[in-house]
């Protein structure tokens, strides 16, 4: 299994964000911070909000936010569609509505 905390751990070391901004704009502490590094099952759910933060795509490495060839049935001559697991289409769905807010937001303004 993946250790999250430890490849978002480089990420942000490499993105040069500061712990202590990024704990502000996650609504957290600075030791939360590190004791999420820590953690191997990072929600995705905190993932995702990274993600965001950092300007950084975790569907890289963490392979539960990308669709994975074993998830998608390929289609055949009978016109079967993709198929994609759950959790694919859920973050996808999670992506596409932070992007439609951050659009209201600013149309909003």
């Amino acid at each position: 299994m993946q250790h999250r905390g430890e490849i978002i751990k480089r990420a942000v070391y490499k993105s040069g964000f500061s712990i202590t901004e990024l704990a502000k704009r996650l609504g957290k502490s600075r030791r939360w911070v590190y004791l999420m590094f820590e953690n191997p099952s990072v929600s995705l759910d905190v993932v995702l909000q990274l993600e965001k933060i950092i300007h950084y795509n975790f569907s890289l490495e963490i392979k539960e936010i990308r669709p994975s060839f074993i998830d998608v049935i390929e289609p055949s001559f009978s016109g079967q569609t993709e198929k994609h697991s759950e959790e694919y289409w859920k973050n996808k769905y999670l992506r596409l509505l932070e992007e439609y807010n951050d659009l209201l937001k600013l149309n909003n303004k």
